[in-house]
């Protein structure tokens, strides 16, 4: 089991909570194998802190924008993590979970001693209140508590109630019989289980999208530091998405651990979230980390899920991917899977033919080779993209089908409306288009 420190803090009374880490080599303990299964550590906030400011990391992932669509009423997003604590942010949010921890404390899922949890789901699903800016991405899902560990102190461990891949496993199958159409899991091991991988499987055939951190290299974290790239898991099963972390400046950087195991990367430094005791905190303020990471690609999914829910998770994962910011569309990275995510494109996506990237799970699609290009830095930047067409094509279709509605006799008129059919499409609301701007990147 790898150990983390205290990762850094924010102002005088808001300390961070550690990074995610990748795993050290696999140790048993009791109550099931350890299989090097590693998560966030615990520092404290104060129960009355509140932070004012809205979370940075919302105006770079199209919050505004894809709140016009849906803010993820009706989907259920299952954190299967240290348990969610009651939060004035989250208690409208969670529905009665699930503790698999042996420790005596409630069968719910409410206890988090650890603090983790607590912050994945304020991520995701934090309602707003007075006096605090914290607002989740996905402000009106659900949140399943899956609680799977207690905390990483050796006291823990020896006693069964650290992480291990069984009890992930088993908690994944649980959110998917829930009916969550979203598993965020930000824990990592390099241990390929088999109950791990068919627990991600099985999620998928009962319709739910499995989304997991990618791991984290950070020695500022880290008792030692993992300097092996390399596949990750949960993260790299099939049907899993494996989310990277970019810096405060929209960059994937070293920190995150690079692998064929990574589809996508978002926000995951100054992360401002809920806390156990009812306060906020800020997290990872010294560096990023994919934990946190996952769970605003989780709340992603979970907005794209509610606009499409008659879609498979498959194609939620094409739309995330698909539209992702990256320099070359063609291109995915080990650093930065397709991109950042950027969820109101993904939710506008029209799939069909001429879509540059991954290949598509939609039927009819053509598909497209996904190349594995040299790991480059990922940045988000504001600009005209250059196939933002493509992401409005439903626009520029319904303005063909009342051109082709107008008065035929009436020449004047037709010309007129062919000349506005072939004006350029206006680019989505962000301005960045389907894949970004390449400057700076």
């Amino acid at each position: 089991m790898t150990r983390l420190r205290r990762a850094g803090r924010l102002g005088a009374t808001a300390l961070v909570v550690g990074l995610l880490v990748s795993a050290a080599p696999a140790v048993a303990h009791a109550g099931g194998p350890a299989s090097g299964v590693v998560a966030a550590s615990r520092d404290q906030c104060v129960a009355s802190t509140r932070i004012s400011q809205t979370p940075p990391a919302l105006d770079q992932l199209q919050s505004a924008s894809a709140w016009t669509f849906t803010r993820g009423a009706g989907v259920t997003v299952a954190v299967v993590d240290s348990g969610v604590a009651p939060n004035p942010h989250l208690d409208d949010a969670i529905v009665a979970g699930v503790n698999l921890v042996p420790d005596g404390t409630d069968g719910i899922g409410r206890t988090d001693v650890y603090g983790h949890g607590t912050v994945i789901a304020g991520q995701i699903a934090a309602r707003v209140i007075p006096k605090s800016g914290v607002q989740g991405l996905a402000p009106e899902v659900r949140i399943l508590p899956v609680r799977v560990y207690a905390g990483d102190s050796d006291q823990l461990v020896e006693a069964g109630f650290g992480p291990n891949t069984a009890r992930m496993a088993e908690g994944i199958r649980i959110a998917a019989d829930r009916g969550a159409q979203i598993i965020n899991v930000s824990m990592s091991t390099t241990e390929k289980n088999a109950a791990l991988g068919e627990a991600v499987a099985y999620a998928r055939d009962r319709g739910s999208l499995v989304v997991a951190s990618a791991g984290n290299r950070d020695s500022t974290a880290a008792v030692e530091d993992d300097d092996t790239d390399g596949v990750r898991y949960p993260a790299g099963f099939p049907g899993a998405v494996g989310v990277a972390a970019t810096d405060t400046s929209g960059v994937v950087t070293n920190a995150s651990i690079r692998g064929s195991h990574v589809a996508l990367a978002a926000p995951g430094q100054d992360i401002a979230s809920a806390w156990p005791q009812g306060g906020d905190c800020a997290v990872a303020t010294d560096g990023p980390a994919t934990s946190y990471a996952a769970a605003y690609v989780s709340a992603a999914a979970a907005l794209v899920a509610a606009a499409h829910p008659d879609e498979t998770p498959a194609q939620w994962a094409y739309r995330l991917e698909a539209t992702a910011v990256r320099p070359q569309p063609d291109t995915r990275s080990n650093a930065s899977g397709w991109g950042v995510v950027q969820p109101y494109d993904a939710i506008v996506l029209v799939p069909g033919a001429g879509l540059r990237g991954p290949s598509s799970p939609f039927p009819g699609a053509t598909a497209t080779p996904a190349p594995t290009g040299t790991p480059a830095p990922v940045a988000v930047v504001v600009g005209p993209g250059p196939d933002a067409e493509a992401i409005t094509l439903a626009t520029g279709i319904g303005v063909a089908g009342l051109v082709v509605l107008a008065a035929i006799g009436a020449l004047a008129i037709l010309v007129s409306r062919r000349r506005e059919d072939d004006a350029p499409p206006r680019p989505a609301p962000t301005g960045r288009g389907l894949y970004g701007d390449d400057r700076g990147m």
